[in-house]
């Protein structure tokens, strides 16, 4: 049955190289727009379901994206621990010179942050299968459809409609700032988002592969992972 939907998926979208760098991260997204729109507790169990929907798109789709590998580099380990300790350092530094981060929470009950130990109760089983399924989801599903869409799709589409065409080490300005912009625009830190969408790419353009972006951007989510959960700092989340 699996192995059915999967090929059914692929056929729909192996027709075009832009439909599964494309449909896959616009699912994801629906999914998020649609968290907390049928109560508090949807902020989380939709969250669940767009993971594993998210993980199993990936699967579908590996055959059609053959860049979407990832790979370990010395790089993509300095990249993603550097973009970590900017994504939290920038909170502070902006905060003294008195400019927003942050955009208002987008999803969840009054604009509470992303928080199972408030929502279901500290400790309790509920909350830390959440936190593992974000976990999860944040390290190894968010940076392969993410980093497929922006780095693999768009940043090539803005620089030439016939995408697939475009080496990966190919580099303008005008497609750098076009992607950092809307990646920024889809992330709560918009700042660090920003910086973060130019450095993913430019590890991008020194290697000529997508892996080290993504194996950064996951090296980045696992780690904010940790530093929301040990010091509480849920709303980075």
């Amino acid at each position: 049955m699996a192995w059915n939907l999967n090929a059914s998926v692929r056929k729909k979208l192996e027709d075009s190289p832009a439909k599964p760098r494309i449909a896959p991260f616009v699912i994801f997204l629906a999914l998020t727009w649609i968290q907390g729109k049928f109560g508090p507790a949807s902020v989380y169990w939709i969250y669940a379901l767009k993971t594993f929907v998210g993980a199993w798109l990936i699967w579908a789709t590996l055959p059609l994206v053959k860049e979407m590998r990832y790979c370990v580099s010395r790089e993509a380990i300095l990249v993603g621990v550097g973009v970590f300790i900017m994504w939290i350092g920038l909170d502070p530094l902006l905060k003294l010179i008195g400019l927003p981060n942050s955009y208002p929470k987008l999803a969840g009950s009054d604009a509470e942050p992303w928080n199972p130990h408030v929502f279901f109760g500290a400790n309790t089983l509920a909350a830390w299968s959440f936190i593992l399924i974000r976990t999860f989801g944040s390290t190894l599903v968010v940076p392969a459809l993410e980093e497929v869409f922006y780095r693999s799709f768009l940043y090539r589409y803005v620089a030439k409609p016939r995408f697939h065409e475009v080496s990966f080490v190919y580099f303008a300005w005008t497609p750098m700032l076009v992607t950092a912009a809307i990646f920024a625009s889809t992330h709560n830190d918009w700042l660090a988002a920003l910086f973060c969408g130019m450095i993913y790419q430019g590890l991008v353009l020194k290697k000529g592969r997508l892996g080290d972006a993504m194996t950064a951007h996951a090296i980045t989510n696992f780690l904010l992972a940790l530093y929301v959960v040990i010091f509480n700092q849920w709303r980075f989340w």
